[in-house]
């Protein structure tokens, strides 16, 4: 075994600083020393790739060296300070080159220079093509026309019949209740969840009823035998949202686990699960064409999803705060999504961003458009704002009444949606009850105008 070699405290202190003074003698973070001839190379090559034009027809174009530029041109002193920026380069380049540089104008440069009457002119043009938004189109205003009481609870979700007999709404009192849609009498109620109903889908091709909770469930309903016939296992927290894909046998559904999952309604197997939210997705829409699902979620994101694939098409980033509702337009290949900072309009296939519709200073809910281009977005507070979808413009302003009985708290919107007809709006909220609006017949253009005045756009998309 070698013996190791002693050393005084001296000697080992000694090494010691030679060690730090050899780490710290070079500063690492400083700039390396200025080289001037490095640096008349760097601007002899720029100026020969800016100038080099000039430079080269120089010689050619010398025909009366000595006079000045600007006086040659006929131009004014504010002209001179611009023109005389051609004549720096000169200065930047080798003793070789610069000799051949004269101070004559290119052909051509003074009848570049526009006339004041023509800056004019020009800028007269740019203002009148500056984009303005469209003229809105007249909408009759809403009005409430009934209130249904029954459930127990807060009312959190609501569907309408592809045959617009009837809807269903799901509440926090763990119960599915149906309600026929011209009477608005109660038909049925459907109990077997054992926490808040949050989302409801009715199929229109099959006589099933689909409904999801906080309870983790996923279920399947059969209403002729009015008795659950499939539960989809598979959530690890609440599920809050459900769409059926309106021409293949799938169901989308999303939750607190930050998951979209596609279910085959048949064989009860979770056929995708898409993963990429960082928090947790509040709502979900799916659709015939690519992309065929759209999710928000409170990460602040809105991803559009490619089905057969299972992967992300694109995300969109521009939303400041939590994404809690998104409305498909049923004509147009757009969709709207809404938070706290702004409801965006979005273009298919891409998410192209359209517009934002601004004003509704709330957390939004729930958003729902029908056919008529009119897009209704509901908030925590009661109120609720009605938009032309086309030009943006807010045409009503409504604030929800909370039930007799019940709090002044207890009037924020929840759920909401068009009937098939796009001629009824209902709405869920937090005083039991279920609301439905309809159009006034007897306003017209003259008696509630329009209070609407053209603005040039602004292209903000946050």
């Amino acid at each position: 075994m070698e013996d190791i070699q002693k050393h005084s405290v001296h000697t080992l202190v000694f090494r010691s600083l030679k060690r730090s003074y050899d780490m710290f003698l070079s500063e690492q973070s400083g700039l390396p020393t200025n080289d001037a001839n490095a640096n008349q190379i760097r601007l002899s090559v720029k100026a020969k790739d800016q100038y080099g034009p000039l430079l080269n027809n120089a010689s050619s174009l010398a025909q009366s060296a000595g006079k000045p530029l600007a006086k040659e041109l006929g131009l004014g002193p504010s002209k001179q300070l611009a023109i005389a920026g051609l004549q720096q380069p000169k200065a930047l380049l080798p003793a070789t080159q610069t000799a051949a540089i004269t101070t004559a104008p290119p052909s051509g440069l003074a009848a570049a220079v526009p006339s004041p009457a023509l800056q004019a002119q020009q800028l007269a043009s740019r203002a009148a093509r500056a984009p303005t938004a469209p003229r809105p189109v007249w909408h009759p205003p809403w009005r409430l026309y009934r209130v249904v009481s029954g459930h127990g609870g807060w009312v959190r979700c609501v569907a309408v019949e592809p045959g617009n007999q009837w809807f269903v709404t799901g509440s926090a009192d763990r119960t599915i209740k149906i309600w026929d849609l011209a009477t608005a009498k109660l038909k049925l109620s459907l109990t077997g969840h054992v926490s808040s109903v949050r989302g409801l889908a009715v199929s229109p091709r099959h006589p099933y009823l689909f409904s999801c909770g906080e309870d983790k469930q996923v279920k399947c309903w059969d209403l002729e035998q009015n008795k659950v016939v499939r539960h989809y296992h598979g959530h690890l927290s609440a599920c809050y949202d459900m769409s059926l894909h309106p021409s293949v046998d799938v169901l989308a559904t999303c939750g607190r686990d930050s998951t979209v999952r596609i279910w085959d309604i048949r064989t009860k197997s979770c056929v995708h699960t898409l993963t990429g939210h960082t928090n947790t997705v509040s709502s979900v829409r799916t659709q015939a064409v690519d992309p065929q699902v759209v999710s928000g979620s409170h990460d602040t994101t809105v991803r559009l999803w490619d089905l057969v694939a299972g992967r992300t098409l694109s995300t969109l980033t521009n939303h400041k705060k939590s994404v809690r509702a998104l409305a498909m337009h049923p004509v147009q290949f757009t969709f709207a999504s809404a938070g706290p900072d702004n409801i965006k309009q979005w273009k298919f296939p891409g998410g192209d961003f359209m517009q934002n519709l601004s004003g509704h200073n709330a957390i939004v809910n729930a958003l729902c458009v029908n056919e008529d281009g009119v897009l209704v977005s509901a908030a925590d507070n009661g109120s609720m704002h009605l938009w032309d979808w086309r030009s943006g413009y807010c045409f009503q302003r409504l604030q929800t009444a909370p039930q007799p009985g019940s709090l002044d708290s207890e009037n924020g919107i929840f759920a909401m949606t068009f009937d098939m007809s796009g001629s009824r709006l209902l709405t869920t909220e937090a005083d039991k009850t279920i609301k439905i609006y309809k159009e006034d017949d007897s306003a017209t253009e003259e008696s509630h105008p329009l209070n609407w005045k053209p603005q040039i756009m602004k292209g903000k998309r946050y």
